[in-house]
């Protein structure tokens, strides 16, 4: 018996009172070493395109002061988060991206690195960050406080939408597919083909949104340089 709707995404698989769901995060990574033993295929060479072009475009997003290889990082989140997304769509997987326990493990230490090389490496570049040009006089202590707060609620935001935009389709497609037996055979032919498709639309999502949270961390990091 639920206690309430979202009991349905907390961990439940224990041994020894060790949350086994979170296990599920590491699937994804189980299927890169085989590419490495075969012959590469179609789904290698669509893959390594994807990579090659996320790579040029983050590299464009941090311009000629970002360091070499520093868009490998972002690529890794993207993957982790796409891995993670994909996953959790099969029946009877745990889906971890739709934790805030997760999304802030990743979004927390992203960001608060950054703040620490930028006011550590570049203070007068991250002053100038807190009033923008053109402010007049009157409003630059409203301004530092606006810019204060919209930075610090950065990692929040960031772990909060994919969070939302996650849990929100899976609870839709547990909801429809709740009502599944109490219904007569023509509407569930008609539900199974709404599943099907808001099955579609989860995909783009699960795509979508690691895409967000790769491109807004890189954004995040360029803005210290």
């Amino acid at each position: 018996m639920m206690t309430n709707l979202f009991s349905v995404f907390d961990p439940s698989t224990t041994i020894f009172n060790l949350s086994l769901n979170w296990l599920s995060t590491f699937i994804g990574l189980l299927l890169i070493p085989m590419s490495y033993w075969f012959m590469p295929s179609r789904y290698q060479i669509i893959w390594n395109n994807v990579l090659l072009t996320l790579h040029k475009e983050f590299k464009n997003l941090l311009g000629p002061s970002g360091h070499n290889g520093s868009t490998f990082i972002f690529i890794s989140l993207f993957s982790l988060i796409l891995f993670n997304n994909f996953i959790g769509l099969f029946p009877y997987i745990f889906t971890s991206t739709s934790h805030l326990v997760f999304t802030l493990t990743l979004a927390l230490p992203l960001w608060i690195s950054f703040m620490v090389y930028g006011w550590i490496n570049h203070t007068q570049h991250m002053f100038a960050h807190l009033v923008p040009q053109g402010t007049p006089a009157v409003l630059m202590p409203f301004m530092v406080c606006i810019e204060t707060i919209s930075n610090v609620i950065r990692p929040g935001t960031l772990a909060v939408r994919l969070t939302a935009n996650m849990i929100a389709g899976h609870l839709l497609l547990t909801l429809m597919g709740n009502t599944g037996p109490s219904m007569s055979y023509m509407l569930v032919s008609l539900l199974i083909a709404g599943q099907i498709a808001l099955l579609m639309l989860e995909s783009a999502v699960a795509i979508i949104q690691s895409y967000v949270f790769a491109v807004l961390s890189t954004l995040y990091s360029s803005e210290v340089n």
